[in-house]
């Protein structure tokens, strides 16, 4: 089992890199968004890895730090829910956002992640809730419970529905909470419309 891997990234593909340790070059798969920011580095990385073995090939699945890990061993533990799908989930939201809609048993937040419809939803909430409750600590890295916004939540609907991707909307709704002393939702959606307009 190949556990953790330290080197330089030589090579990058969608969702993937390949980090080369002693010599050898070793394709790690990645959610997209991490993929992204440790082909951009410059110096060595340490990616926390699991290794998936089939009957077709082995695979590696790596990430930056042990919540991240934890959470896509958790995610394929789950019914029908795969080393691929799993790492979409994570390209969409972060470990804190997926822990905080398991938790609060937000289904909607996760039937509107692509390659989770409503009965995978479910299967997620059914079977995962109890465990990340327990596992707060080590999927937020710090020792503060995972926190459900309300305000966030719906705001970040709101732009989903006028056609900005997840990601867009999380990033926006985060940068215009942060400016405001007190947030309501309308207001929220408004400073994030701006933010949006001004990229």
């Amino acid at each position: 089992m190949i556990a953790r891997l330290r080197g330089r990234i030589v090579g990058s593909g969608e969702g993937s890199v390949i980090i080369e340790t002693g010599g050898i070059g070793f394709q790690v798969f990645m959610p997209r968004p991490l993929a992204e920011e440790v082909a951009r580095s410059q110096g060595e990385v340490t990616l926390h890895t699991h290794m998936v073995v089939r009957e077709d090939g082995v695979a590696l699945y790596g990430f930056l730090a042990p919540g991240e890990l934890e959470m896509f061993r958790m995610l394929i533990s789950v019914t029908r829910v795969g080393p691929a799908l799993a790492c979409s989930i994570l390209s969409q939201m972060t470990v804190s956002e997926l822990a905080a809609a398991v938790i609060g048993g937000d289904e909607a937040a996760l039937t509107r992640l692509s390659g989770v419809g409503k009965k995978n939803a479910g299967r997620l909430i059914l079977e995962l809730r109890d465990t990340m409750k327990k596992r707060a600590d080590l999927l937020t890295g710090s020792g503060r419970t995972i926190p459900d916004d309300p305000v966030r939540r719906d705001a970040e609907s709101a732009l989903l529905a006028l056609g900005f991707s997840a990601r867009e909307s999380r990033d926006a709704v985060s940068r215009a909470i942060a400016g405001m002393s007190t947030a309501d939702v309308p207001a929220v959606v408004r400073v994030s419309l701006r933010l949006l307009r001004e990229r």
